[in-house]
């Protein structure tokens, strides 16, 4: 017969479990209310949800039967559901703040690890917020800690694209945790809407609360990378982006197109005003490969050349060089992917346009700190 586990044994497997929400071992964030080993060798476990209605409670439970029938000894798992009290739930809130500030922007700081990309572009329909989706879900498949904010507040369009349209998010002492996505963490305007259908019609000052909601009171936890999926042009959220986190690159979204171009350059131009770099410049529906005779012809739909444009016309307004980082062909699984949840450099990785944008999430996770894309306050020569 096998030594029954200690109560010792059992906190420590249930170490290894996490918050499916948090990303923290549950014994880390005052979870485990107690445990008790029955002479038989049963196990019963007592656990604090944040709140009554968890929406994970049942991965909780799964998580931590596994960890404890795994012990020696234990012959069954008993997991009984607590609540928090609201003196917990505080707790838990300062300890998941490390001590910080309730208003602070982490990403603000001077001492911050976190790369923080606007996704931006200078008119819709260009496939902005497809290019953001894939490449934070290529981000996250890489092994990078990746964080989505959907700040197009009007047009919101990530939780469909990631597969959890209509989630809502947990809240924790006034502390919002993010919806979890292929790996990465996202949070949205339409997880606080009443429905889906349902308008936002907000104007400045309520536009850069929500952004400054979203930066502040989210448990972020430690993120590689945080991506914003801006609104088209350069309004109210692009300002207020610039203010909150000056320290945010811009990356600018176009098709191939004359007039699109032009849009994105002046887009991409705020910079100048806002003192923030432009990390560079993706030319999406790039071109289409032939259907009848393969990828070795391409097909111009809607022109060619307008991304190289973008960038060489950025790099002369801001006195450096902005790159292009790449060209994404059209892919109907792309559009296909969104519409069902399944980001394409997930589901197809090896499509030509999953092949693109997974070079270009590299590129940007991997990029060195520098001066690139920084207005160095030079003029072109006459």
């Amino acid at each position: 017969m096998s030594p029954l586990p200690s109560v010792d044994d059992v906190q420590a497997a249930l170490a290894g479990v996490k918050d499916p929400e948090i990303k923290r071992p549950i014994t880390e964030l005052g979870m485990v209310k107690s445990v008790d080993v029955a002479p038989d060798g049963a196990v019963t476990v007592e656990v604090y949800l944040t709140i009554a209605g968890c929406p994970l409670k049942d991965t909780i439970t799964r998580d931590v039967t596994a960890a404890v029938m795994a012990l020696h000894g234990s012959t069954s798992v008993d997991v009984k559901l607590d609540v928090m009290s609201d003196e917990q739930r505080q707790e838990l809130s300062q300890r998941l703040r490390g001590g910080a500030a309730e208003k602070e922007i982490p990403f603000a700081k001077p001492d911050s690890l976190t790369r923080v990309y606007a996704i931006a572009s200078g008119k819709g329909g260009v496939g902005k917020s497809s290019v953001t989706a894939n490449l934070a879900a290529a981000m996250a498949a890489d092994g990078v800690s990746v964080g989505l904010v959907d700040a197009d507040i009007y047009g919101h369009s990530a939780p469909r694209m990631l597969g959890v349209d209509g989630s809502r998010p947990t809240v924790v002492d006034q502390m919002i945790m993010p919806i979890p996505a292929h790996d990465l963490k996202l949070i949205s305007t339409e997880m606080f809407k009443p429905d889906r259908d349902t308008p936002v019609a907000w104007r400045g000052p309520m536009l850069h609360r929500a952004l400054q909601q979203f930066l502040t009171d989210v448990f972020w936890g430690d993120l590689d990378i945080l991506l914003l999926d801006l609104p088209p042009g350069t309004g109210d959220v692009a300002i207020s982006l610039a203010q909150l986190l000056p320290n945010a690159e811009l990356v600018v979204v176009t098709t191939p197109q004359l007039a699109a171009a032009e849009v994105a350059e002046r887009a991409g131009s705020i910079a100048i005003q806002t003192h923030q770099q432009v990390a560079g410049v993706i030319e999406n529906m790039s071109f289409m490969p032939c259907p009848h005779c393969g990828s070795e012809h391409r097909l111009d739909v809607f022109g060619s050349g307008g991304g190289q444009r973008v960038a060489d016309g950025l790099s002369r307004r801001l006195g450096a060089t902005v790159p292009l980082l790449g060209e994404v062909p059209l892919d109907v699984h792309m559009r296909e992917g969104g519409d069902e949840g399944k980001p394409l450099t997930i589901s197809e990785p090896d499509a030509p346009a999953a092949v693109a944008l997974r070079d270009i999430a590299h590129r940007l996770s991997h990029r060195q700190r520098g001066l690139a894309g920084m207005s160095l306050g030079l003029s072109p020569a006459g």
